[in-house]
This record gives structure tokens, C-alpha cells and sequence, in this order.
């Protein structure tokens, strides 16, 4: 899997960059429109901007881990909608590494493959699941929040705890007792064979 020193592909939609370069392994968060506090947010964008404040970063994903907002992926059919998005073109667009639905927000581990724009994988999952998600929850309008937040494995070592923290996300956040009891997980997906 290359990993790359320079990074070419930088743009920026709404507040946060995104480094968009087929190749690049990436780590991706996107989560529900109403996970995160109003009163937060502020403070929240600041964090990411400021990626190498690790504390305050850790502080971000504990707030997201409490389950703020709808928590509408808690629901099987509705996470089962996002996972099978997750996997539907993993060989074809992306290669996927690992991956975890979380109640309020989703993570992604995976390789761009040439050909595809990381933005554009994004979207494509964001608009199916909103569409899908919708349908069978009766409901209408935003689902997601309109921006995600992305970032480039720099090295293998970088890319192994990554994939451990998705994994693990589930068992950090109370909702298992192993990462291999979290259905909508990598981890589970292995698990149960599938």
C-alpha cells in the first residue's frame, strides 16, 4: 500500500482541507447532522483545523462517543444501510481496510483507488444512506452533517492504530465488550463470517 511524503490533492469544501490523491490510504469520519452540541461546534472545527493537539482531538471523539443527537444509526436496518454502502464498491472504487458505525457517526479506513476522487466516494455514500435512510425512517432533510474529516496514513504504523482505534471505537465507547461483538464494524463483519 504506498504511502506518499508529498501530498498533492489539497482542496478545501466547506470549513475543513481534504487531501484528495487516488492512492492515498485515508482515514474518514462523517458523522450525523445533530451528533454534536450547537455550543460545541466552534470549538469543535478548531480542533480539527489544529490536528496536532492530540488532547483536544481525544476530547472531540469522546464527545461523539456519549452519543449526542438522534443516535439514528443505532437502529440495525438503519446501520445495516450504511455498512452495505461501505462495502458496495470496496475493490471496484476503494480498497476498504476497516470500518466501524458508530450510534451518531461512521469511520472509514481505506485506499483510493486510481480513477477515483476521495470527495466523490464520500458523497456518493453520504447522498445513497441520507436517501435510503430516509425512506425507511419516514423522514425528510439533512441527515448528515454537510462536511467530513479526513486524514492520509503517513506510514504503516500510522495505518495499523488507526485501524485498531476503529475497530476498537465501539469497545472504547462502552457499547461491547470486544470489538468483534460490534456488528457493524470490520472487526464484526469478520466475526460473524460475512
Amino acid at each position: 500500500m504506498p504511502f506518499h511524503d508529498d501530498h498533492p490533492g489539497w482542496t478545501r469544501r466547506g470549513y475543513l482541507p481534504h487531501c484528495d490523491h487516488p492512492s492515498l490510504v485515508q482515514a474518514v469520519t462523517f458523522r450525523l447532522a445533530d451528533s454534536m452540541p450547537q455550543e460545541r461546534r466552534d470549538e469543535w472545527e478548531h480542533i480539527i483545523l489544529i490536528e496536532d493537539d492530540v488532547e483536544r482531538i481525544k476530547q472531540l471523539e469522546s464527545w461523539l462517543d456519549k452519543g449526542a443527537g438522534s443516535c439514528m444509526l443505532r437502529n440495525p436496518e438503519v446501520a445495516r444501510i450504511v455498512q452495505d454502502a461501505l462495502l458496495h464498491f470496496d475493490r471496484k472504487r476503494y480498497h476498504l481496510i476497516a470500518w466501524c458505525v458508530m450510534p451518531n457517526h461512521v469511520h472509514a479506513l481505506f485506499e483510493v483507488l486510481s480513477g477515483h476522487v476521495l470527495g466523490r466516494i464520500i458523497h456518493s455514500w453520504k447522498t445513497f444512506t441520507a436517501r435510503e435512510i430516509n425512506k425507511l425512517c419516514g423522514r425528510a432533510g439533512s441527515l448528515w452533517q454537510a462536511d467530513y474529516f479526513d486524514r492520509f496514513m503517513r506510514n504503516e504504523e500510522h495505518l495499523g492504530n488507526e485501524a485498531t482505534y476503529i475497530e476498537g471505537n465501539p469497545v472504547s465507547a462502552g457499547l461491547v465488550s470486544s470489538a468483534a461483538e460490534w456488528e457493524f464494524s470490520s472487526a464484526g463483519f469478520r466475526a460473524s463470517g460475512s
